[in-house]
């Protein structure tokens, strides 16, 4: 079968397609014939050879990845036949070598999900269910910790990737009122796209000078109550500036400099007394959010309220499988819609530049 495999850490180019045996399923697994296969930036961590949580280093060589979805093609001792045939979707667990990057591959039968039918009546796309079981798995999860409300103002980074663009559809449908932050035309497009069409969403484009003026000409002089940050540096630090209770800002709707895509907020975005909280998910960006303890000596010191959705100091997740049918659900009725970057299986190499280069938009899927 063919399988994304490297013998070496190293650049994207070590991804490399090759023929490896058809896995056989043991008692209690089922085999997948998979046809989507999630890409992580942790993939491209653990393929430079960047040791450290939340997983160590496979051993080599490797098939990479932990999440597909597929058609199940068999069924292992003691797993019930009926599963033959059914379209499935399933995370592969905490494992450094989770062999996802392959076109058949053997899944304990406890892990499956079966994919639910979209509103058209047919089976979500795997593309798209395979979102839901990572990134949506985690979106509903940084979310309940967010506790987002229709008093909320909130402020998005990366709001074109997998997380973000749930992110601010979720804000949207509680009611709040949100600036989405994204880098250039292009992503910006994806979002227009994707979003409704409200005066409680504005678009500001971070890749242009100035942009921290814009957002806050976006927001008409009021704070913010909510950054959901998982970018850092300076862009996550920035936007955490706009928060209530941050330090150093002036809301008087100064500032009117370029870079706002879609012009300020309804008035009166929501109740503005609310204390400023941050929900940390990580830094993309490769440095800390400086209002995180992540940044140890350069922290800024701040009366905001931190929220940690990964690392030692965020609260345990516990069993995940809730998290993934909610996020399933969320897809199937339409409640989110679901942004891919898709790439064919064979360039797994241009998936994982493209994602580290950060020229993706939504989640990104081996097809």
């Amino acid at each position: 079968m063919d399988a994304i495999r490297h013998h070496s850490f190293g650049p994207p180019e070590v991804l490399v397609l090759e023929q490896v045996p058809d896995p056989v399923p043991g008692p209690g697994d089922v085999l997948v014939d998979a046809v989507a296969h999630g890409v992580h930036l942790l993939d491209t961590s653990l393929r430079r050879g960047e040791a450290g949580p939340p997983l160590p280093l496979p051993s080599l060589p490797t098939v990479p990845g932990r999440e597909i979805a597929g058609t199940v093609a068999a069924v292992g001792p003691g797993v019930d036949p009926s599963w033959i045939g059914r379209p499935v979707a399933a995370h592969l667990g905490p494992v450094p070598d989770g062999g996802g990057y392959a076109r058949r591959v053997v899944v304990g039968a406890e892990k499956l999900h079966a994919v639910p039918d979209g509103a058209d009546g047919s089976p979500l796309d795997p593309a798209d269910a395979i979102t839901m079981i990572g990134t949506g798995r985690m979106a509903v999860y940084t979310l309940d910790l967010a506790g987002v409300t229709a008093d909320d103002v909130v402020v998005v980074t990366g709001a074109a990737g997998g997380l973000g663009t749930l992110f601010v559809q979720e804000a949207l449908h509680a009611g709040a009122h949100v600036v989405a932050l994204a880098g250039g035309a292009a992503k910006l497009q994806v979002l227009r796209d994707l979003l409704p069409d409200t005066d409680r969403l504005a678009l500001v484009d971070y890749s242009v000078p100035g942009w921290p003026d814009a957002a806050r000409a976006a927001l008409g002089g009021s704070p913010a109550t909510l950054v959901l940050d998982g970018v850092g540096g300076d862009l996550g630090t920035a936007a955490t500036g706009l928060l209530r209770g941050a330090g150093g800002e002036s809301f008087d709707g100064a500032g009117q400099g370029g870079g706002a895509d879609d012009g300020a907020l309804a008035a009166e975005p929501g109740n503005t007394n609310l204390p400023g909280r941050l929900v940390a998910y990580g830094w993309a960006s490769g440095t800390a959010n400086r209002y995180t303890s992540w940044a140890e000596a350069d922290r800024i010191e701040s009366t905001i309220e931190v929220r940690y959705a990964v690392g030692p100091e965020a609260p345990p997740m516990g069993d995940q499988r809730p998290y993934q049918e909610r996020a399933l659900a969320h897809a199937a009725s339409g409640r989110w819609r679901v942004a891919t970057h898709r790439v064919p299986f064979a360039e797994a190499a241009r998936a994982h530049r493209e994602l580290e280069e950060r020229r993706t938009t939504g989640k990104v899927v081996l097809v």
